[in-house]
């Protein structure tokens, strides 16, 4: 066999691992765990017995300059229909386009959930922003007694019983942390190429099903909805143990694991994101801004990925090509092989995201995108622009302390 025909073969082997042996990474049935109601009695709930029923819940949401989307996230938290005592924390992290008031003047015209609004200043030296916001939020929560924390961004819409049925399955499931990664927004044909992609590389680092597992090490959460209860983040000493985090979400859950909390993380049905990014340079922004940290900055670690990445996803339709046009018939069918089993692994997250399946060929474009971003990611490192987001560099920010077990 030819050269090529040899490396399309590997490329073959590695995807019948990845469909087998990755804990089924590509499935999308990691949804909210199945629970018994934590209260059944329509009849009494808001009232005063109900409440005591429902642990209390301070949801706690950093923002800077999100004057945008607030309009469409802010209400869905007032409007929660939560049995229990609960109440929101808006950290006004220094934002310049009135984030602050217009969240005052929602809560005041649509009533629902209490709301505080505050400021933590500008951060402290060794913090990225969001962590400094979230730090003060809870601190201004823990202040209150809450037994469970509902840390949410700034851009997510949640369902009226989105609350609620987060708090049923932890209890349910004796969990100090229930995650749901939210459903991006897939307007946009860039949009569409690119944010389901985004969700399916993230599985296939972070197999939910392993995450779930009791007794394995891998970690992992989708910082847009993490419920968390305060007396594992008191235990874990968040967030102060992962200060420097920019992928804060998967920091968390590693502390929270590591202190002896359970974890779970899924895909959402109750929550979604509405931020828009229409462009394929907004996009880019998004992945390239900490990529290389996901990387922990190491050289050698970017040319393991670059060539992991053009294996796995261009290697295939390279030796299809080759056996198409170049007469390299072993090369070919391989390569066609592996370009199918890489296709019907893609199907179930488009499905997921309610897109058209025939994206799923073009898996191999969108990777060699997310490719360029990591590239890209690595050299804003090196001029010393580090992680931009809102204004703010962070020019050597920690990355998740480890990779996930294998």
């Amino acid at each position: 066999m030819s050269a090529v025909a040899w490396i399309a073969m590997g490329s073959l082997a590695i995807w019948g691992w990845l469909l087998l042996g990755q804990g089924f990474f590509w499935r999308t049935d990691q949804r909210l765990p199945e629970h018994e109601p934590y209260h059944t009695d329509e009849d009494d709930e808001g009232t005063a017995e109900a409440r005591t029923r429902w642990p209390s819940v301070a949801v706690v949401v950093p923002a800077r300059d999100e004057a945008a989307v607030l309009p469409e996230s802010l209400p869905s938290l007032l409007a929660q229909t939560y049995p229990g005592e609960a109440e929101i924390f808006l950290i006004d992290d220094g934002s310049e386009d009135g984030t602050g008031g217009l969240a005052r003047e929602l809560s005041a015209r649509l009533g629902g959930l209490p709301l505080t609004v505050a400021s933590p200043g500008e951060p402290e030296p060794g913090w990225t922003g969001k962590l400094w916001a979230l730090r003060h939020g809870i601190a201004l929560a823990r202040a209150h007694g809450p037994e469970y924390l509902l840390l949410t961004d700034a851009d997510i819409a949640h369902e009226p019983d989105s609350l609620r049925e987060l708090v049923a399955a932890a209890r349910a499931h004796d969990l100090d942390l229930v995650s749901q990664m939210a459903r991006l927004r897939v307007a946009s044909v860039w949009e569409k190429l690119v944010v389901p992609a985004f969700v399916y590389f993230f599985a296939q680092l972070y197999p939910f099903r392993w995450v779930n597992r009791p007794g394995r090490r891998t970690a992992a959460a989708a910082g847009g909805c993490v419920l968390l209860r305060t007396e594992a983040a008191v235990r874990a000493q968040v967030p102060e143990s992962i200060h420097q985090a920019v992928i804060d979400d998967v920091s968390l859950a590693r502390a929270v694991q590591r202190s002896g909390g359970r974890i779970w993380l899924g895909l959402a049905e109750r929550v979604d994101s509405v931020r828009p990014y229409p462009r394929l340079a907004d996009l880019w922004r998004m992945v390239s801004r900490s990529a290389y940290a996901q990387l922990r900055h190491n050289p050698l670690v970017l040319l393991g990925t670059v060539a992991g990445l053009a294996l796995i996803y261009l290697v295939p339709p390279v030796a299809l090509g080759a056996g198409v046009l170049g007469g390299d018939t072993a090369a070919g069918w391989l390569g066609f092989a592996a370009w199918a089993v890489m296709t019907g692994t893609y199907i179930p997250m488009l499905r997921y995201y309610r897109q058209s399946l025939w994206l799923a060929p073009l898996l191999p474009l969108t990777a060699s995108l997310y490719l360029l971003m990591t590239v890209d990611s690595a050299v804003q490192h090196y001029r010393g622009r580090g992680a931009a987001w809102k204004g703010r560099t962070y020019t050597r920010p920690q990355a998740a302390p480890e990779t996930p077990d294998r």
